[in-house]
């Protein structure tokens, strides 16, 4: 089977960004050739989710980052096509509202962990409280690492709780970014989506990319690693993290609960009064 290229942040020797193509595509030399591989992602995808969801022991939790316009939003409409939304949550995390800015700032991000027999997709995640304060000068560089500690704590209790974490840094190029704000501003459809944030922090590019290095630096761990996702082709990005998605409930050795009746007993009847 063909592969994409999904690039796993190795805590030990972590990659830089700047080292990591945008634009590659694996084995795949167009979208055509990337479609059957996505479809059979899919397949195990509807498949293992209702496995996951039957049994309700165990809880996989999908955090998507990535600059404005990297595709997250298309990632979810893509992959997750045709899951049963019953047992699938999608949570986006916004600017702190002030209840939530009185709070520590995992405090919003707890309550919408999904549920065992869940998977939850974070549209923007915990991540960005020592993302965007980092740049912006909110926050210090010992706060940050003070926060990444906690996150990795928190994500450890997570996981000690069976709820099994993937996170997706979505990595498209400056030049790329600038094609699809163009994209927007030229379709009157797509107006709703721009916003004068947007154009204002692909000034500060720079220093995102360096955040998002100390991040992975700081929170790509065994059990909850990081995958840095060439998205300049957004074909290449879908069948890449479903590749990873796929791969990882297959590895949850997932299980269907027992029965709690004797089903042998059971008699269908042919009447009623």
């Amino acid at each position: 089977m063909k592969d994409a290229t999904a690039v796993r942040i190795d805590p030990d020797k972590p990659l830089r960004l700047k080292k990591i193509p945008t634009d590659a595509t694996g084995d795949f030399a167009d979208a055509d050739e990337a479609k059957e591989a996505l479809k059979k992602h899919r397949d195990v995808l509807d498949k293992q989710q209702e496995v996951l969801y039957a049994g309700a022991q165990k809880a996989l939790l999908i955090v998507l980052q990535g600059m404005d316009t990297s595709g997250k939003d298309g990632t979810i409409r893509s992959i997750f096509d045709g899951v049963n939304p019953q047992g699938c949550n999608v949570t986006s995390f916004k600017v702190p509202t002030a209840t939530e800015a009185k709070h520590d700032f995992l405090w919003r991000v707890h309550a919408a962990v999904p549920a065992r027999g869940i998977i939850g997709i974070f549209n923007r995640s915990h991540y960005e409280d020592v993302l965007a304060p980092r740049v912006h000068g909110i926050i210090d560089g010992k706060t940050a690492k003070h926060r990444f500690r906690e996150i990795a704590d928190f994500e450890a209790m997570l996981l000690q709780n069976d709820i099994h974490i993937l996170k997706f840094f979505l990595h498209i190029s400056f030049e790329e970014q600038g094609k699809r704000l163009q994209a927007r501003i030229d379709d009157p459809d797509k107006h709703w989506k721009l916003s004068a944030g947007d154009f204002a922090e692909r000034k500060l590019w720079g220093d995102y990319q360096k955040a998002y290095d100390d991040i992975f630096e700081a929170t790509s761990t065994a059990d909850a690693p990081w995958y840095v996702i060439p998205a300049d082709h957004k074909w290449h990005r879908n069948v890449a993290i479903s590749a990873v998605i796929a791969d990882k409930l297959e590895s949850m050795k997932l299980t269907y609960p027992k029965p709690t009746i004797d089903v042998k007993k059971l008699e269908i009847v042919n009447k009623y009064k």
